[in-house]
């Protein structure tokens, strides 16, 4: 005998928001190295050699610093609502990867209100508590606590119905 699927009261991949596109990337750093380039010649021209090397390690920086926020946009969570549970599913920037489920009869969602940078998204269960969305803003944390908290109240409402 086949079981009815479970119904989904919310399946959310939450990932960090794009600071630019690779095109952009390409565009921005070759205007930085052109601009930084032409200025250390006008350095040289004035008997400033180490300004020139100096202007080369700017933009290996300003390069580091771009290639460490593409990795983290590589981080995401997924969150799906059930009348049995609610399922967590985290993938970091390097591949590592973790999952919880939580029955969702007796999960709570908290978030500090007014919701502020310090003030995390948990999804707690007993005295175990999951912070999600780390990489999102305060307001859009609030929105996600309140989307959570209404998919929540479904999946119980199927589960014990009034």
């Amino acid at each position: 005998m086949l079981t009815p699927p479970e119904t989904i009261y919310m399946d959310a991949v939450l990932t960090p928001n794009r600071s630019l596109s690779r095109n952009g990337f390409l565009i921005a750093m070759t205007a930085i190295a052109v601009t930084f380039f032409l200025t250390g010649l006008i350095f040289l021209s004035m008997g400033a050699l180490p300004v020139l090397g100096f202007m080369g390690l700017d933009i290996l920086a300003i390069w580091l610093a771009f290639r460490i926020s593409f990795r983290r946009q590589k981080e995401e969570t997924r969150v799906t609502v059930t009348a049995r549970a609610i399922r967590l599913h985290h993938k970091d920037a390097k591949g590592h990867e973790k999952r919880a489920e939580l029955p969702s009869a007796f999960a709570r969602v908290e978030l500090d209100e007014p919701a502020g940078p310090a003030s995390w998204l948990r999804i707690e269960h007993g005295k175990t508590a999951w912070i999600i969305g780390r990489f999102l803003t305060p307001p859009e944390r609030s929105d996600l606590a309140k989307a959570l908290r209404k998919a929540l109240q479904a999946a119980r409402s199927e589960r014990y119905p009034v």
